[in-house]
C-alpha cells in the first residue's frame, strides 16, 4: 500500500476506535496530518490552498485534544483522512499527466 493510502487508512481506523485512541495518538495523527497535507500543498501548488484553512484547523485542534469530545476527533478525523485522499487523487493525476 502507499504511504498516503496507508496513513489515509490509519486515520480512518482511528476515527472508527476513536475511544480507545489515546489523546498522545490523537495528536500525532493530526499533527502528521497537517504535515502531509503541507508537504503535499507545495507540490501541487495553488490547486491545494483551499486546503490551508482546514489543515492549519488540525493543527489548532492538537491544542485542544483533551479537551475534544471523542465525536469532534472522530470527525477532524475523518476530515484529515478526506483531504489527504483529495490530495493524493490530485498528485495521482499530476504524476500521470506527466508521464505522458
Amino acid at each position: 500500500m502507499a504511504p498516503l493510502s496507508a496513513f489515509i487508512a490509519e486515520l480512518i481506523r482511528a476515527a472508527n476506535k476513536v475511544g480507545d485512541v489515546a489523546d498522545a495518538e490523537r495528536v500525532r495523527l493530526l499533527g502528521r496530518a497537517y504535515v502531509t497535507i503541507l508537504e503535499a500543498r507545495e507540490e501541487i501548488g495553488e490547486e491545494v490552498e483551499k486546503y490551508r484553512q482546514s489543515s492549519l484547523s488540525l493543527i489548532s485542534a492538537t491544542g485542544f485534544v483533551g479537551r475534544l469530545s471523542d465525536q469532534e476527533v472522530k470527525e477532524l478525523l475523518l476530515d484529515a483522512a478526506e483531504m489527504i485522499r483529495t490530495i493524493k487523487i490530485v498528485l495521482d493525476t499530476k504524476r500521470a499527466e506527466g508521464t505522458r
